[in-house]
């Protein structure tokens, strides 16, 4: 991947993060934050295997899908 597509996608990654902390429902917080860490595990992973920035961002969407997931069930019932 070019390095700037790999910068770009780390700039976005930011984007969402921040507009996390702005929102207020907290089902639209989760998903902004994370489309945030899935960009930055993108941009972790192309810009030589950061591990630092993976491996946290890829905890955090698994924390994130399973609190999507939970809150989804129990409105289900």
């Amino acid at each position: 991947m070019n390095p700037d597509t790999a910068t770009y996608i780390g700039y976005a990654a930011s984007l969402f993060i921040v507009l996390s902390f702005i929102l207020k429902d907290l089902t639209k917080i989760r998903i902004v934050n994370l489309i945030g860490c899935i960009c930055f595990v993108i941009y972790g992973i192309f810009s030589g295997m950061l591990w630092p920035v993976i491996i946290p961002n890829g905890i955090i969407c698994l924390v994130q899908i399973y609190h999507l997931i939970a809150a989804k069930n129990k409105h289900e019932q």
